[in-house]
């Protein structure tokens, strides 16, 4: 099962895909967009669709988890970034695929074991788990961090069916 993981954002989007070969995971592609700082919403939302697009039709992944709502400070930033999660939602719902979302604390519990893990924690873990060296920026790694926890929560979800 092949996972794209997303972690939107209104400014720079990660993306990360990790696949699960005989249970096994494995690193495939990691990558940040991103946005242009004085286009407009409409653009920067396109502009999300037309690359979470490119990357469905690349690589054909079987699954999209993308990072869940959480509460924050500022309403306009959880606006904005509202709108960035729902483009990369609508692109997953056309290719008609299983769009899964996760909470940041569980992402960071599944990757490194602690809810409250630091954004170095994580990618230091995700690197660990996938075998590499080098990932693309913090966004990628939260990408690949959402990927992983999805493999893991399907795992689980299977074995509570058995």
């Amino acid at each position: 099962m092949l996972v794209l993981g997303v972690d939107p954002g209104s400014s720079v989007t990660g993306f990360g895909l990790v696949q699960n070969i005989a249970g096994q995971l494995s690193y495939c592609h990691d990558e940040q967009l991103k946005l242009p700082a004085k286009a407009d919403a409409g653009t920067k939302l396109a502009l999300l669709y037309d690359h979470t697009t490119e990357l469905l039709q690349k690589y054909k992944p079987d699954q999209l988890a993308v990072e869940g709502v959480f509460y924050g400070v500022n309403v306009k930033s959880m606006l904005v970034l509202g709108q960035a999660r729902g483009a990369v939602l609508v692109a997953g719902a056309k290719f008609g695929l299983s769009i899964n979302e996760y909470p940041p604390a569980l992402v960071k519990q599944a990757v490194v074991g602690y809810g409250k893990a630091t954004k170095d924690q994580v990618e230091h873990m995700v690197k660990l788990l996938l075998k590499v060296s080098t990932i693309t920026g913090e966004h990628a790694a939260d990408a690949l961090a959402i990927a992983i926890c999805h493999h893991h929560q399907s795992r689980l979800q299977e074995w509570q069916r058995t």
